[in-house]
């Protein structure tokens, strides 16, 4: 059978990617051009200016990966690239760059959701895994306990109900003076704390056992900081840092491994940016050998935002028979299992 080689472009939020995946699972091209150092000065992601660098950036980056893949327009099959979720003028230059390739090169366009991409980043890491599988999905935007019942097919089992993990991460990074991008900072700051110096909150939703609540433990860490701060008591960041994402990565772990065991599932994939948080990954193994569930997670450049992703999951997509018009367009706010 002829290898299916997929062009596929990631401008979601403030990575500027472009990849060549083979057949959903090998690599051949990774571009990623990371605009952090760009939005940390700000404390976060200025979505003004993470548009104008993904049109200075997405020629180059597309063309880069290419040269690395060894390929052409006449050796790719066909082109993906995200719709959403995501920035609206991110989102828009991916899309542009990814229609205009499609409308010259005669090549079918695929649109990508962004949150799928993220579990399919798993395929390319576990070659050996397919679904069913539950997956918990955390990033910066999204927390959700997903039932992968085949590829494209998802059925979301528990969601946040305010704050997402990163996004607390991020806030709780700022208020004790980490600064962005939160999450790798209070990772790497927290291995020398103590997770038990400090009894954060675990919120527990009524009638809804597998969703979340992040506001309240974030909530509890501003209270606390104040508290010390204003009895004149030094305040040791690491403890904190440490004892907030015990309380987070606690729950999210428990509540994935729980589901597993309710719904019969012996896989259990962990995809997004928090994916990378060494504690979580502790964690969850810690729950799924006590159950005898197997675990899977990316690599780390497979859990933040790139182009394999996307490249993977548009595979699953182009041999179901999805194809996308010009018309293809940017839904900041897509949910997971929709399609335009």
């Amino acid at each position: 059978m002829k290898p299916v080689n997929i062009l596929a472009i990631e401008t979601s939020c403030d990575e500027t990617a472009a990849a060549v995946v083979v057949n959903g699972r090998t690599v051949l091209s990774n571009i990623i051009s990371s605009q952090v150092p760009l939005h940390t000065m700000y404390g976060g992601v200025v979505p003004e200016i993470a548009s104008r660098k993904h049109v200075e950036k997405i020629c180059p980056v597309i063309n880069e990966a290419l040269k690395q893949a060894g390929m052409t327009y006449d050796d790719i099959t066909a082109i993906a690239v995200t719709y959403g979720p995501g920035l609206v003028g991110s989102l828009l230059v991916g899309l542009s760059a990814a229609k205009s390739i499609a409308y010259a090169t005669g090549k079918p366009l695929i649109g990508v959701h962004h949150i799928e991409g993220h579990v399919a980043a798993n395929y390319v890491s576990h070659p050996d895994l397919e679904p069913p599988f539950m997956s918990l999905i955390v990033s910066g935007g999204h927390s959700h306990i997903v039932i992968v019942k085949d590829y494209g097919e998802f059925e979301i089992i528990g969601r946040t109900h305010d704050d997402a993990a990163g996004e607390a991460f991020d806030k709780v990074a700022r208020a004790i003076g980490l600064g962005y991008p939160g999450g790798p900072k209070i990772d790497k700051l927290a291995r020398e704390g103590n997770c038990n110096a400090i009894a954060f909150p675990r919120a527990h939703i009524e009638d809804c056992p597998y969703d979340f609540s992040f506001s309240g433990v974030k909530s509890a860490v501003l209270n606390y900081l104040n508290q010390e701060q204003m009895a004149g008591r030094e305040v040791n960041k690491a403890d904190v840092a440490a004892s907030f994402q015990e309380a987070v990565v606690d729950v999210l772990a428990a509540r994935t491994v729980a589901a597993a065991k309710e719904y019969g599932f012996k896989q259990v994939v962990i995809s997004g940016g928090v994916a990378c948080n060494s504690a979580l990954r502790y964690k969850a193994q810690e729950f799924c050998d006590k159950e005898g569930i197997k675990l899977y997670y990316p690599e780390p450049i497979l859990c933040t935002d790139n182009a394999v992703m996307i490249g993977c999951a548009a595979y699953y997509e182009y041999i179901r028979g999805v194809r996308d018009g010009l018309d293809l367009n940017a839904i900041p706010n897509l949910k997971i299992g929709e399609r335009k």
